[in-house]
């Protein structure tokens, strides 16, 4: 969809999915497959083969890919399993807003420098202006900790004690800055187990991190991008944050949660977030992710200037002298009044 929303479906094997996994038994030796479900639920619920991944999923990364090999004519592209044309022209238009492509769909070379990074173009996008905006030392580590899952421990026996841990890292400005100042502390405690195990933080995980910060770092190098701290400014990373994640921007709702700007979809910060509870108004989220409720994974705050100005394919500062739609949509409706007729107090009382 347009808010790129991924959802954890639970769905039935394919017909060869079961088949393949039958022939797992007695491969050595002879063996039996004991299938946990019924002829019919094989014959008539299954599909013969699974849905390819192409057809799937977020193609922004892969069209890019296409476009730097020089496909361009995307459309008539001669896939083994061709994707949705929507998905395809969803990827085109993410990558126009994010400037990779030009108006004629051809790739511009911001474009080019994005397709070098093996990453979704969102996050090239956010390190490549990070470079511009002299934060790219702390938008790397950001990026390096985004690719990872599970960066806190929550034990089921001590999860006041997880919480309270955790929550000496939150800062106000949001979850990116939060897992930053996790890199960071790790980084100070000459990166120890240690540290990770008092602080209740997968010591795993966060050596996975260091690997991919130090991938980044190695192409960043190749392309003679330097790498600048931004030292205290949490402004200048949360700008290029919001360079590349312009399309997650949401707003509060006034009812409750916060609402999409793209297509007014309500989403809720995640109870785990650093933003729980603290309700800024705007803010950008990295991934939405459909469970019980639609739920925000690492919000940022932001400020609102920022999308018209790094984003003004998408975004234009809204006529001061003009109602929005949503105003236009509201009617002034006065407190019940039962001495008064319903709209009497349209005409004015003044006596002339």
């Amino acid at each position: 969809g347009k808010t790129g929303m991924g959802s954890l479906v639970v769905a039935p094997i394919s017909q060869a999915n079961a088949r393949q996994r039958s022939g797992r038994a007695g491969r050595t030796g002879p063996g039996k497959c004991y299938r946990l479900y019924t002829d019919r639920a094989f014959n008539q619920e299954m599909l013969a083969t699974s849905v390819p991944e192409i057809q799937r999923t977020n193609l922004s990364n892969t069209v890019l890919l296409l476009k730097a090999l020089g496909v361009n004519d995307l459309l008539n592209f001669d896939f083994m399993d061709p994707p949705p044309v929507q998905t395809l022209i969803n990827s085109l238009e993410t990558l126009f807003e994010l400037g990779a492509l030009d108006d004629e769909g051809l790739m511009t070379r911001l474009g080019r420098r994005m397709a070098e990074f093996p990453m979704e173009p969102n996050l090239s996008k956010m390190l490549i202006t990070s470079v511009d905006l002299r934060c790219s030392d702390e938008v790397i580590s950001i990026t390096a900790m985004l690719s990872v899952q599970n960066i806190f421990y929550r034990p089921k026996d001590k999860q006041a004690v997880a919480d309270q841990k955790k929550s000496k890292f939150h800062q106000p400005e949001g979850d990116h800055m939060t897992i930053l100042e996790v890199y960071k502390a790790w980084q100070n405690s000459r990166f120890s187990p240690q540290w990770c195990f008092e602080n209740f933080i997968q010591n795993r995980t966060m050596r996975k991190a260091q690997d991919v910060r130090k991938q980044l770092i190695t192409i960043m190098d190749r392309y003679k991008l330097e790498v600048l701290s931004a030292g205290k400014d949490y402004n200048r990373i949360r700008k290029a944050i919001c360079a590349g994640f312009f399309r997650h921007a949401c707003k509060k709702d006034p009812q409750e949660g916060f609402r999409t700007l793209l297509d007014h979809t309500q989403v809720y910060i995640h109870p785990s977030s650093a933003l729980y509870n603290k309700s800024p108004e705007w803010l950008i989220y990295h991934e939405l992710v459909l469970t019980t409720k639609e739920y925000l994974r690492e919000c940022c705050t932001i400020e609102p200037k920022w999308l018209v100005e790094l984003a003004p394919k998408l975004f234009k500062k809204a006529d001061d002298s003009k109602l929005s739609r949503r105003k236009q949509r509201e009617r002034i409706e006065p407190l019940y009044d039962r001495f008064a007729e319903k709209d009497g107090w349209r005409i004015s009382k003044r006596r002339w």
